[in-house]
């Protein structure tokens, strides 16, 4: 459904047809890429604009391992799951997303009127932990949609061995891994894996559906 025929005083989104769709109904979560490189440059551009989303307390803890190189494609592969494993092998960048647990060390800069806040979490690593992976996940959500505002295609993935990858490729940080994104250019139409780059579009609930009023 998309609200082209929809003049602007008949839809409550201030965005454009065009946007929307991009953004949201047309976008697809992706298996198969174009062998076209995704550059520095675009990856930079999208966490300049995904920064800005909220987080608690500006807390701020996404952080991003670009995986771009055979060496790091073949590290990172070797802990996906079955399902996984050759879609990432064969795409042309995979960022590993993570959450960094002690992000409270950057609340001097990021949240200076939170100092005791800042002090009490330093002595409460469970706590941080729960915090660090809640709003990591949050800003995923950002992310992704950065990705698609730069034309660029997107498929997550959560089938991994979290621990492995984390005591090899993360490996003395405070870094840790919670979803792992295949990133690349438009969809190849073919592959010698038998994957398709979508599946069939699946319907979602309506708001009656999931919305409650009290």
């Amino acid at each position: 459904m998309t609200t082209d025929t929809l003049s602007p005083s008949e839809t409550p989104l201030l965005l454009d047809a065009q946007t929307a769709d991009l953004l949201f109904r047309e976008a697809r979560t992706v298996n198969t890429f174009s062998p076209d490189e995704i550059t520095d440059e675009q990856l930079a551009a999208v966490y300049d604009l995904v920064r800005w989303g909220p987080t608690a307390m500006n807390i701020s803890p996404l952080r991003v391992l670009v995986v771009r190189t055979p060496e790091g494609r073949e590290r990172l592969a070797a802990h996906m799951a079955d399902g996984n494993r050759a879609k990432t092998e064969r795409a042309p960048l995979s960022l590993v997303v993570a959450t960094d647990v002690d992000f409270h060390e950057h609340m001097g800069r990021l949240a200076p009127h939170m100092g005791a806040v800042a002090e009490g979490l330093a002595g409460a690593p469970e706590a941080r932990a729960a915090m660090a992976r809640d709003n990591a996940f949050l800003q995923v959500g950002y992310l992704i949609v950065g990705l698609r505002a730069a034309g660029l295609h997107a498929g997550p993935m959560g089938g991994f061995d979290a621990a492995a990858l984390d005591a090899d490729l993360l490996a003395g940080t405070s870094w840790r891994s919670v979803l792992v994104i295949n990133v690349g250019q438009a969809p190849a139409e073919h592959d010698d894996l038998q994957t398709p780059s979508t599946y069939p579009r699946q319907t979602r609930l309506d708001f009656a559906e999931v919305a409650r009023t009290v």
